[in-house]
């Protein structure tokens, strides 16, 4: 009886390199962009739009950059207040809960947030 192993060269349980895909690959700016981006749930839309409250494209970049790093931070429910609102925000889910004007948040007691962001 021969005692010896034996290499096989074709055995069915053989594994073989799985072969690469080629795609190209995406820009930082890209990554950060798509993790940052910052989705209004419908309730804070029509809050928004009867309060007519209004955020330029820049005051939007910076609360969706304080968004990200709250989440980085381990937040989930953060309060955002500015000058002109005041804004609920899921930063687990990256989405706006709901808004208030800025009078309107002067006399509100904020429950189930683990962190505010101020922003002038």
């Amino acid at each position: 009886m021969d005692y010896r192993i034996h290499q096989l060269q074709h055995h069915p349980l053989t594994l073989t390199a799985a072969k690469k895909t080629s795609k190209p690959a995406a820009s930082f700016q890209q990554i950060l962009e798509k993790e940052s981006s910052l989705k209004i749930s419908k309730h804070a839309e029509k809050r928004l739009k009867d309060r007519n409250i209004t955020f330029n494209d820049d005051k939007w970049a910076l609360i969706k950059d304080k968004v990200l790093e709250a989440k980085q931070k381990g937040m989930d429910e953060t309060l955002i207040l500015s000058n002109e609102a005041a804004l609920i925000i899921s930063a687990k889910n990256d989405t706006v809960i709901t808004a208030l004007d800025r009078k309107e948040a002067t006399s509100q007691i904020f429950t189930n947030i683990n962190g505010t962001i101020i922003i002038d």
